[in-house]
C-alpha cells in the first residue's frame, strides 16, 4: 500500500473511530430519540441529500440491514412524480434552488410523525435548507448531518440566510473538513473525500441504535433483509405492506 493510501486509511479511520466514540458516550442519542419516537408513532424516516450527498439518503433508506419504514427523497423525484419535465435534472445547479423544494415537498405528503433526516456536507445550499425549513414548518423533526467546519466557512444560498445545522433540531457533525478532502498532493491538488464514507458511518449507527432502542422497548426492529437470500422478498413486502405508498423506492 502507498503511502498516500495509509495516509488516506489514516484520515479515515481516525474520523470512524471519533464518530465511533460519540456513539458509545451517548452523543448521537438525541437523533436516535427523534428516530425512535417517530417508528413508535407510526411515522417513517424521510431522508434526503443532494450531489454525493443521496448517497447518504440511499444508506438510510431502502437496503439490506436498513430500516423498513424509511423513503429516500430526491430532486428527481419532481420529475418521476411531479409536474417538472426530466430535462430540470439537467442542471448542475438545481441543488441551489429553492423553489424546487415546494413541489418535491407536496408530492412526499409527508406524515406529521415523519422525521427528516438531511445530509449536506455544505449544508447551505437552497434545495437543502428549504426542505429542511418546510418540515420545520410543518412541525416534523429535522435531524442534519454535515461538515461544521466547512458549512462555517461558506456562505448560505438560500434567502433566509440560513444553514442546515442552523435549522435542525439535531446536528450531526460528519467530521469532514473544509472542501472535503483531506489529502494535498503537489500543486495544491486536495484529493482523498472523506464525507460520503463518514456519512455512511453516520446511517449506520443510527440503524443500529434505532434498532437497540425498539428491541429494548419490546419490539422487533422493522430490518430489510436482503431480496436475494431465500424468503428475503416475501419478508419485506410483508412489512412494507404496512406503510402503503409512503416507502418510496426506485429501480
Amino acid at each position: 500500500m502507498s503511502d498516500t493510501s495509509q495516509q488516506f486509511l489514516h484520515e479515515t479511520t481516525s474520523r470512524l473511530e471519533q464518530l465511533a466514540r460519540l456513539a458509545d458516550d451517548g452523543g448521537l442519542d438525541p437523533a436516535i430519540e427523534l428516530i425512535t419516537t417517530a417508528l413508535q408513532a407510526g411515522g417513517i424516516v424521510q431522508a434526503f441529500g443532494t450531489g454525493h450527498s443521496q448517497a447518504f439518503a440511499m444508506e438510510i433508506a431502502g437496503r439490506a440491514g436498513g430500516l423498513i419504514p424509511t423513503a429516500n427523497l430526491a430532486l428527481r423525484d419532481v420529475a418521476l412524480f411531479g409536474s417538472q419535465d426530466v430535462s430540470v435534472l439537467s442542471d448542475p445547479k438545481l441543488e441551489r434552488d429553492p423553489s424546487v423544494v415546494e413541489e418535491l415537498w407536496e408530492i412526499t405528503k409527508a406524515d406529521p410523525n415523519d422525521v427528516f433526516v438531511i445530509a449536506s456536507n455544505s449544508g447551505v445550499n437552497g434545495s437543502i435548507v428549504g426542505l429542511a425549513l418546510l418540515a420545520k414548518e410543518h412541525g416534523n423533526p429535522v435531524i442534519a448531518v454535515t461538515s461544521i467546519e466547512h458549512t462555517s466557512r461558506v456562505t448560505p444560498k438560500h434567502p433566509s440566510g440560513k444553514r442546515l445545522c442552523e435549522v435542525a433540531d439535531v446536528v450531526i457533525d460528519n467530521l469532514a473538513p473544509y472542501g472535503d478532502t483531506t489529502l494535498t498532493l503537489d500543486g495544491d491538488i486536495g484529493v482523498g473525500a472523506v464525507s460520503s464514507l463518514t456519512a455512511a458511518f453516520i446511517a449506520q449507527l443510527l440503524t443500529i441504535g434505532v434498532s437497540e432502542r425498539l428491541a429494548a422497548a419490546g419490539s422487533v426492529p422493522p430490518i430489510y433483509l436482503s431480496a436475494n437470500i431465500p424468503g428475503g422478498d416475501d419478508h419485506n413486502h410483508q412489512l412494507e405492506d404496512q406503510y402503503g405508498d409512503r416507502l418510496r423506492r426506485h429501480a
